[in-house]
Formats: C-alpha cells, structure tokens, sequence
C-alpha cells in the first residue's frame, strides 16, 4: 500500500534514508505505462542467462510484463489487457493431464475477482479466463484479491495457490487453492481458509518457502506472520515478528536461500529500505537501502544467471513504473 506517511515526517524519514549507502541496482528495468507492482523471476533450465523476470503493472488496463535480465521487455511473453493485475508468483513443474509437465505464473486480477494461470514460457492460459476467488465474501474489499504465492508440496508434489484480498476477517484471511489439471482442463479447488490479521491495514505480499513448507506474509501495521503451507499440518499460527523494525507499512516479502542458511527480506516501505531476517530463527540482521522509492513487491533466487548475475538475482519493485534488478552478491548476505 503507497500512501500518506502516517506520524513520521518525509524528511524524517528521508534522512533515515540517508544514513544508509545506496547500494546501487546492476539493471534497472524499462517503465512500464501505469505503475509497478509485485516481481517473479523464472529461471530459465536450458540456459539461465536467458532468464525472465515477470512484474504486474497495476491498473485497469495493466498488465504482466516480461523483462529479460538486461531490463528490456519482451513484449511477446508480456500478458497485457489485465484488468489491475496485483501480485505475481511462480512455480515449476505443474502435471498437466497428457503426463507433460509445465512452469506456471499465477497473478491477481483484482477487479475481476479472480487469479489468471498461464505457462510459461511459452505464456498461454490454463485458467479459461480465470478462477474466481473468495465467492463466499459478502463485504466488497473482501472479494477483491491482491497477494497470491504458489507453494509446491514436497511429499505430494501439488501446487497450491495461497491468496490475499484487500480487506478480511480477523481469522481465515488467506484462502488456498489445489490447483488440478484433469479431462476438462486446469482447476482451482478451495481446500482452507486461514491465517489472523490485526485489522490495521491490510494483507498484500505473500512468500513461501517450498522446502521447509512456510508461508510468511505481511500484516501491514502489525506484523510478519508464519504458518504451515501444508494443509494437513494446521493452521496454527507460528510466529509474528519484526513489526517493531517498520516505519509503518511492511510489504515485499523474498526468501533466500543457502545450503547452511536462509534470509527474508522485506521491504520497510515508507522508509524506502529493506529488512533482513535470519529464516531460521527471525532474528533481525540489517537494514539496507537499494536506491528504490515506495517498494511493494520484490523476488530473489539465489542461482547464477549467467555473467550479468553470477550470484542470484534480487528483484525490487520501484516507485517510477519500474523494477530494480541486484546482483544478490551486492546485499551482503553471506
């Protein structure tokens, strides 16, 4: 949510800025017509320097833009005519119904009620036009879908689709879809509600860690909080950390991952900043500031893609219809 600063002043808060080095983008993508939202990175298994990074533009005639790492746009992997597409995710190996296999992206489209599926790369629709979610809100904001994250089962290999909205109940915010393939097509079958929400903003960035079966996502004014992905493991809530080290909305969410060691990287937005926590423990580590205005969505892999990113990819949403790409090796993590 880019709003009004609510308490803090600009040049409070710009002067936080400040005190940090900008740690400056290798890329900075091409603009987008209307505004940034929320990244995906796929990563290309035949040659990973011909990777693409997937960014929502955020309006009623939005759309999916596709970047190659240089920052341009592929306009023939781009999906446009999206009516305010919100957040974006992806996911690799879908079981399509002839045995194949396929990656696929998922993104809100908000004013439509509904999620989009399309493969990729080659970019056609799975969906028939969309699923609907939330049927059952009877509030308006209730059944307008923002945040969406993909999470692959690793016992069964299915791929759910966990959603957010733009406003909901206390408890059973969050809805999760199987998403099936079967003789009539691609499905979206409702398996849980869960997940708290303080009430004081609302919930947008969604991130999942497939292989430990986490979700973490961004109560706005409260908190970052953690539950089970995995269905059949409840819907106890696990953790809800780090509110104390936000200017005031706590958006993006990007998970890190090393052999010995993890980081979740989250966007302190009206601070124009990124905190960064331990993925084991959620102890807090750093602040760090790369150059972006207002970051909503961000994304990170930790694969090399070839010359340009030899150390993984840290995607950032930027305030001037843009995207920032960094080297990962820049953050510091390690």
């Amino acid at each position: 949510m880019k709003k009004l600063l609510y308490g803090f002043s600009l040049l409070a808060i710009v002067s936080c800025k400040e005190q940090l080095p900008v740690i400056e983008p290798t890329v900075i993508t091409e603009k987008t017509p209307n505004d940034t939202d929320d990244p995906a990175i796929w990563v290309n298994p035949n040659d990973a320097s011909k990777s693409i990074v997937f960014g929502t533009d955020k309006k009623t005639n939005g759309g999916v833009y596709a970047f190659d790492l240089d920052g341009k746009i592929i306009h023939e992997k781009s999906i446009k005519n999206i009516q305010r597409p919100n957040n974006v995710d992806l996911e690799y190996g879908f079981k399509l119904t002839d045995s194949t296999k396929t990656d696929i992206i998922a993104f809100t489209e908000r004013e439509k009620q509904q999620m989009r599926v399309f493969s990729v790369p080659d970019m056609k629709p799975l969906d028939g036009g969309g699923f609907k979610v939330f049927t059952d809100a009877t509030e308006l904001e209730h059944n307008a879908p923002m945040g969406i994250a993909l999470y692959k089962s690793p016992k069964t290999e299915t791929i759910y689709a966990i959603v957010g909205r733009k406003s909901g109940p206390k408890t059973g915010y969050l809805y999760q879809y199987e998403l099936v393939s079967d003789s009539l097509g691609v499905h979206a079958n409702l398996v849980r509600k869960f997940g708290d929400f303080s009430g004081k903003k609302e919930i947008e960035a969604i991130a999942v860690d497939n292989e430990n079966g986490i979700v973490y996502y961004s109560d706005e004014g409260h908190c970052i909080r953690k539950y089970y992905a995995e269905p059949s493991m409840g819907d106890e809530e696990l953790s809800c950390f780090g509110g104390e080290y936000f200017t005031e909305d706590i958006e993006g969410i990007g998970i890190a991952k090393y052999q010995d060691k993890g980081f979740v990287i989250v966007s302190n937005q009206q601070a124009h900043t990124f905190n960064v926590f331990d993925l084991k423990t959620n102890a807090f580590i750093k602040e760090i500031n790369l150059g972006t205005i207002e970051t909503d969505g961000c994304d990170v892999t930790t694969v090399a893609l070839g010359s340009k990113f030899p150390n993984g990819l840290f995607v950032s949403m930027n305030d001037e219809k843009d995207f920032f790409f960094h080297d990962l090796a820049l953050l510091n993590l390690e």
